[in-house]
């Protein structure tokens, strides 16, 4: 199939983009996605069939630089990454970007053109505090931002997400997930909301994690879904992640809270604990692919179950 030919059957396939995420309540299904960046060594077609085998619904693709898709080439590359997939039955209906204003170089390039793909959801890049303005001037700093981004997301058909992350110090924005509220308030969530991840609030607040969830809920149109446990490097602790199920997030709770708050909302699962040790690095591609398959499905099938506990239903 040609690009051009593809683009087009693409985007007649995905006439329900302007359609929120949370209408997949109606089927009570949510499409478990997983990030590609663990793959990374893999190309396009054994990416798909990697994941396939793992028994994943969808692949969260990397489109940023030295990700799956360089942004550069989104046009050529996209398509291919995203026909792939498609013929291992998955969907490619999230994407991690580095996007971060709507007047960078290529992000209208790179929206349209996954838009037209049948991407529905894009993670953004992460912005910074900007200490000359404090607290609150940075909130409206990126309130702007994210206004910009809104419109241009609206007008390609794409919705923004951005990602709470254990903020590393002071400085990265959406730590404490009530900033990323304040950020967005007041702007459509069809088109501009959070990816929450759960791994990161537990780590960054403790026991506390579920009240911000509660108030930037009405954003929440993707999640990420991984465990960690607090581990000590080099005389400095930090989180560190783990098999699922074996850290430190109250799964119970977290999956009850989303069945409360009625989000179901398309997922990505994180593999990002070591999926190879030096011993099995050396190994030739095909038994490597072998076990990322097994390690990958362990996860997949965890994150099943706890969806299934809480009465959703699994792609």
């Amino acid at each position: 199939m040609q690009r051009r030919e593809f683009l087009k059957a693409a985007a007649l396939a995905a006439g329900g983009l302007t359609v929120p995420a949370r209408a997949q309540q109606a089927a009570g299904k949510v499409c478990l996605h997983t990030f590609s960046k663990p793959l990374q060594w893999l190309g396009y077609d054994a990416l798909a069939e990697t994941l396939a085998q793992a028994g994943y619904g969808g692949i969260d693709l990397s489109v940023r630089p030295k990700g799956h898709v360089d942004p550069a080439k989104v046009e050529q590359d996209l398509p291919r990454a995203v026909e792939a997939a498609r013929k291992q039955g998955l969907k490619v209906e999230m994407m991690v970007t580095a996007i971060t204003a709507a007047d960078e170089p290529l992000a209208e390039r790179v929206l349209k053109t996954a838009a037209q793909c049948g991407v529905k959801l894009y993670r953004m890049g992460y912005v910074r505090y900007d200490e000359a303005l404090g607290v609150e001037g940075s909130i409206a700093k990126n309130h702007k931002a994210m206004a910009a981004l809104e419109a241009l997301n609206k007008a390609c058909g794409i919705t923004g997400c951005y990602q709470n992350h254990y903020a590393w110090g002071d400085g990265l924005f959406g730590g404490p997930v009530w900033d990323i509220y304040y950020m967005l308030k007041g702007l459509d969530p069809q088109w501009i909301g959070c990816q929450y991840d759960v791994r990161h609030a537990v780590a960054e607040s403790g026991g506390s994690w579920s009240v911000a969830m509660k108030l930037v809920a009405p954003y929440i149109r993707s999640a990420c879904l991984k465990d960690f446990v607090w581990a000590k490097v080099k005389a400095k602790w930090q989180p560190e992640d783990v098999l699922a199920g074996e850290g430190m997030v109250p799964w119970d709770k977290y999956f009850k809270l989303l069945k409360d708050l009625k989000l179901t909302v398309p997922a990505s699962v994180h593999c990002e604990w070591e999926l190879f040790t030096k011993e099995e690095q050396a190994l030739p591609e095909g038994e490597r692919r072998a076990l990322a398959v097994r390690k990958l499905k362990r996860e997949r099938d965890f994150y099943a179950a706890q969806y299934d506990k809480s009465g959703v239903s699994t792609l």
